[in-house]
């Protein structure tokens, strides 16, 4: 049984909550406490089906990524649950949403066309592994260094210099005799090496044109697949995900080619099999079960809004005509920005959180905005670094081109010191240390970082306890959401910072707030240091 009723006297809420910004209503944490006791094997299943067995709690407990939409159908309440991508190799686990179309048939289409993909790859990682290419390049390096080798040590045994009491006949004769052979020694070297490099460009231009297939083969399946993800909207439209994308670019102004796995997150499918059954869908909730996993930021049974990458185009597309509850972060926001410093060269500001550094999407203020307007005659970008948009804290403004290059050359020299303090969801167990997480950005969901050991770049954190909930932070790098990620991450201090909305739990606020900024003024020299101190509390 697919749809689950909810025997509550709750009243569902009045419009669908934005998938992208969300607390979880009393509906959807209902429905997320049954689910997870249908997760866990409890004995008692509100569930029909009873469909976990030991190969799906296996693969779950390793992390995925769940869903639940509280609909309504024939006048009944209920909800229906997903999951993201599969699980064990299923689409088609009972009990929850199918997918939205499901490629995983043994002998069908997509099966039978990523075998012969593999088989390409494995002909080319036995071509770039194998001893062929290997020895062929080898050869050809060897019959180089035969060649250099023979042609000085001629030239070292036979020099150009008349020998004493050779007549200059004789000489000439030594000579031409010698340079012939020179030549025949020249062109029989060069007889090898253009056979050498005949067996290597055969073999590379083998690889060469696997590769061409593979990616060609690969494209080609990945668009006919996509070709097969027809999404219905609210309205009864049906498009597929690749019109959907398009259509979406076309609308910010770019061309937009849908990533990989596009159409098989929750959110699709939980909206795709609502619509195609005449279910009416009230509010929605993502959480993650299991492990956390090592890139990610994600806890056990934590709420999560719709990632941006591959779910923004399709949610745009399927909640077409709905009444849908606005997303905050792109609404209109008036603040205000103290300026705290100000000379003919620079200001320091405190931005404030919710205030965007520089100009986005949104109709947000920033503080170029503002600052262009404070400071009508002033030379230059005067953005020299930002602050997330969430984070509060001091600000220095260039007002002159001088001021401005100065101030870069100092922060590329990581000659400015910044103090951050943050309030941690539980209590520290540290006292000071040093986090280095290489981060990335995550590319399906953005602005959201990743730690990746391999990819990743550098970033290093001090940190230094405050109290048991309270820590400053010392940024030495400045990555994106560097602090965030390294208080949050489980090989960090495992502690999201309070209010943080994607490592940790939406709140009031982010309670990370940038107190203290030291660095040379531009024209003086000297070294200046402005501090900003701030209750969370009261904020």
């Amino acid at each position: 049984m697919i749809f689950h009723p909810l025997d509550t006297s709750v009243q569902p809420p009045v419009r669908l909550n934005n998938p992208f910004y969300y607390e979880p209503d009393a509906l959807c944490q209902l429905a997320i406490t049954q689910l997870a006791a249908y997760l866990r094997g409890d004995k008692e299943q509100i569930f029909a089906e009873g469909a976990v067995d030991a190969s799906f709690q296996a693969e779950i407990a390793k992390g995925k990524m769940f869903g639940v939409v509280i609909v309504r159908q024939d006048g009944g309440l209920g909800y229906i649950a997903g999951y993201s991508g599969q699980i064990a190799g299923r689409s088609d686990w009972p009990d929850f949403v199918p997918a939205v179309y499901d490629y995983l048939q043994p002998n069908g289409y997509f099966k039978t066309h990523e075998a012969e993909i593999s088989d390409i790859n494995k002909r080319i990682c036995d071509m770039e592994q194998g001893q062929a290419l290997h020895e062929a390049h080898q050869q050809l390096e060897t019959i180089q260094a035969q060649q250099e080798k023979a042609i000085t040590d001629f030239k070292t045994n036979h020099p150009s210099g008349a020998r004493v009491g050779e007549s200059q006949e004789a000489y000439i004769r030594r000579r031409q005799f010698e340079n012939a052979e020179l030549h025949r020694l020249r062109k029989d070297y060069r007889a090898q090496v253009e056979q050498a490099l005949r067996t290597v460009d055969e073999l590379e231009d083998t690889l060469r044109r696997l590769r061409q297939q593979r990616r060609q083969k690969s494209d080609n399946l990945q668009s006919w697949l996509f070709r097969q993800f027809r999404l219905r909207n609210a309205c009864g439209e049906v498009k597929d995900i690749e019109e959907i994308f398009r259509d979406y670019g076309q609308r910010q102004g770019r061309k937009m080619v849908a990533p990989a796995g596009s159409g098989e997150c929750c959110e699709p499918k939980l909206l795709q099999y609502a619509f195609e059954h005449g279910m009416q869908p009230l509010s929605m909730a993502m959480f993650w079960w299991g492990e956390s996993p090592k890139e990610e930021v994600r806890y056990h049974l934590q709420c999560y809004p719709a990632c941006n990458g591959k779910c923004k185009p399709l949610l745009w597309w399927m909640l077409k005509g709905m009444d849908v509850a606005p997303n905050p972060l792109d609404d209109e926001r008036h603040q205000e920005l103290p300026v705290i410093y100000e000379d003919a060269d620079i200001c320091v500001v405190c931005k404030p959180a919710g205030m965007l550094s520089v100009p986005g999407k949104s109709l947000r203020e920033s503080v170029y905005s503002l600052m262009k307007a404070h400071c009508p005659e002033a030379e230059g970008p005067l953005i020299v670094h930002r602050l997330d948009m969430a984070t509060s804290g001091l600000m220095v403004i260039a007002k002159t081109w001088a001021a401005y290059h100065n101030l870069q050359d100092q922060f590329l020299r990581h000659e400015v010191k910044k103090r951050y303090v943050a309030r941690l969801c539980h209590e520290m167990k540290t006292e000071d240390g040093v986090l280095s997480l290489p981060l990335r950005p995550d590319l399906d969901d953005r602005p959201r970082q990743m730690v990746d050991k391999l990819h990743g770049k550098t970033a290093t954190t001090y940190y230094q306890k405050l109290d048991d909930r309270h820590v400053a932070l010392y940024p030495q790098t400045g990555r994106t959401h560097q602090l965030r990620v390294h208080c949050a991450h489980p090989d960090g201090l495992n502690n999201p910072i309070v209010g943080d909305e994607l490592y940790g739990q939406r709140g009031r606020r982010l309670c990370l707030h940038a107190e203290q900024l030291t660095f040379r003024h531009p024209r003086s020299g000297k070294s200046v240091t402005f501090e900003w101190k701030i209750d969370f509390d009261r904020e």
